[in-house]
């Protein structure tokens, strides 16, 4: 009873001083945290961790050698997780990002392909990148994994070595050449033998992920797999 009146005095409360929705601005219930139980429900999963011919494996085929790749959810233009993860990137709203990467994490421990993973790593950005937006929205996403998933966290464990200008707009072949040896692993001894799941928001082209995986290639027994929140 005594909790029952707890959850009916914040939802009262919340109508003066309301939490809202991330996905659909309408206000939270009590027990709700960051996007509302129907937006939850609405999340387009893609729910393919445990296909080997999934489309994020189809990305990369061929390019690279991954343990596995997936994503958790399927980015539309002008979608909801599109407006989710503009709010996680230029809005500065990090619960986004954390409520996001536990739920990710929660789908994708369950699956054999990525049950031995041994350390998560967030694509980096560029210094000047991450002191402009005041964080890196993959390691927000990867903070939230480790909420739900408390494998070790290597924040630093790849280093972006060019500043490169943004992916958006640019096409296939300029995504490319755009991150071509950006990256390199700040200390390879550290990831020897180990399973790495390099994390990101969304795989396009996948040329970001591609060239970090290639940075990380020439660890000894490195085994690397991929996940992004989403997937275009």
């Amino acid at each position: 009873m005594e909790a029952r009146k707890s959850s009916l005095f914040h939802d009262f409360a919340g109508l003066f001083l309301p939490r809202c929705c991330a996905g659909c601005d309408q206000a939270l219930m009590a027990h709700e945290h960051t996007i509302c139980g129907d937006c939850v429900e609405d999340l387009p999963r893609l729910r393919g961790h445990d296909d080997p011919l999934n489309k994020v494996e189809q990305v990369f085929r061929g390019r690279v050698q991954l343990q596995a790749a997936s994503a958790f959810l399927q980015f539309t233009k002008d979608g909801m997780v599109q407006h989710l993860l503009h709010r996680l990137k230029y809005k500065g709203e990090r619960e986004v990002g954390l409520e996001l990467g536990r739920r990710m994490a929660e789908e994708v421990m369950q699956s054999p392909r990525f049950a031995d993973v041994d350390v998560l790593i967030a694509v980096p950005l560029h210094r000047k990148k991450e002191k402009l937006r005041g964080y890196n929205q993959a390691q927000v996403l990867v903070d939230g994994m480790h909420e739900a998933w408390p494998l070790p966290r290597r924040e630093n464990g790849l280093l972006r070595m060019v500043h490169t200008s943004t992916q958006t707009r640019r096409g296939r072949l300029a995504r490319w050449s755009n991150v071509e040896s950006a990256f390199q692993p700040s200390d390879p001894d550290a990831l020897c033998n180990a399973h790495v799941l390099l994390v990101d928001d969304v795989v396009t082209t996948g040329a970001t992920l591609l060239s970090c995986a290639r940075a990380l290639e020439s660890v000894p027994g490195i085994r690397i797999s991929v996940l992004a929140c989403a997937c275009a």
